[in-house]
């Protein structure tokens, strides 16, 4: 500070602020005596904060301001702790606040947490803050508060592409290789899922089992190449024709299985006959007349397996009954 300010300043304008800097000083010497420490095991350390609770002064390493693009040459002379929070995110600024003013009530004894403040060129960083009031009154109210933080955002950024390509990954291993739709694994932990939530919530739920119809002629006689083709074809056709209504998945070779949650039985027996009719009307597989029989029964008791054996066995029935049907 120049002696041209100084001399400007009234009495009581420079005892406070020689209160403000030997409450720092006091602050410094303490963490210098307990020997605080800077090597946190967290990469992007931009040092510590020093925030005067009372005259609301925030005093704080460069590489804070450095980090989101500022020069301290910028910066106004006092700078408070607004200066900060009204950069935070609109996701996150109610939670930091409420972060904060639990701690200076005394409620939680630490601050910390991590959210994305804006740059000076408009892009997002995100920080991680940790802080403490090391200074209260006689009846409890924040004097002071000090702390430290990161900048996270390069972690965060590889969290992120780590959860994007476990979320691919995920897809991949549950995604039928040859028809695109849910493979075994995928459609029976959907049955079991859907077994606890029908228990749970007593909502009906219709388990079909449905079988192309002498597929094992249609590869004798047009090959595997043709077969794999209808494979595909129908099952691109039942995903369509189930839309938001239920679930489909390859169970095995050329059968299916089809769940439809939260359905009545006349509902069910209307989806699964539009199912069995997109398949013998498909533009694309009508000329072979290939035909698909489907058996289907509700869920009541018992585990996965159980539901599966009673639909399989409705299954049959259709079978028998001259193929082409869905019974019940």
């Amino acid at each position: 500070m120049t002696n041209k300010k100084i001399n400007r300043m009234t009495r009581e304008e420079l005892l406070l602020k020689v209160k403000k800097q030997e409450l720092l000083i006091e602050e410094l010497l303490a963490e210098k005596e307990a020997e605080v420490k800077l090597d946190y095991p967290l990469k992007g350390n931009l040092g510590h904060w020093y925030w005067n609770i009372q005259s609301n002064d925030v005093v704080f390493n460069p590489m804070k301001v450095e980090a989101i693009g500022y020069t301290m040459e910028e910066l106004p002379e006092k700078i408070p702790f607004s200066f900060f929070t009204n950069k935070l995110h609109p996701d996150d600024y109610d939670a930091v606040m409420k972060n904060m003013s639990q701690h200076l009530k005394g409620i939680t004894p630490v601050y910390e947490v991590e959210y994305r403040i804006q740059a000076k060129d408009g892009t997002w960083k995100w920080f991680y803050d940790r802080g403490k009031v090391t200074k209260r009154a006689e009846d409890g109210t924040p004097l002071f508060s000090a702390g430290i933080v990161f900048d996270v955002s390069k972690q965060k950024s590889k969290m992120e592409n780590l959860e994007e390509l476990t979320s691919s990954l995920i897809t991949l291993v549950d995604k039928d290789e040859l028809t695109g739709i849910r493979n075994r694994r995928a459609i029976i932990r959907e049955l079991k899922t859907h077994l606890i939530d029908s228990a749970v919530k007593e909502k009906q739920l219709a388990v079909s089992m449905m079988d192309i119809d002498d597929f094992k002629q249609l590869n004798d006689t047009k090959g595997h190449v043709f077969g794999d083709y209808v494979l595909k074809e129908i099952a691109m056709t039942l995903e369509h024709t189930l839309g938001k209504d239920g679930i489909a998945g390859r169970y095995g070779g050329e059968e299916f299985l089809i769940l439809l949650p939260d359905t009545s039985k006349d509902m069910a027996e209307t989806i699964f006959n539009e199912c069995r009719v997109a398949i013998e009307t498909n533009e694309f597989l009508k000329l072979e007349s290939v035909t698909i029989s489907g058996g289907y029964t509700f869920y009541s008791q018992g585990d996965y397996e159980d539901v599966i054996k009673e639909a399989d066995k409705k299954l049959y029935q259709a079978k028998s009954a001259g193929k082409n049907k869905i019974t019940s």
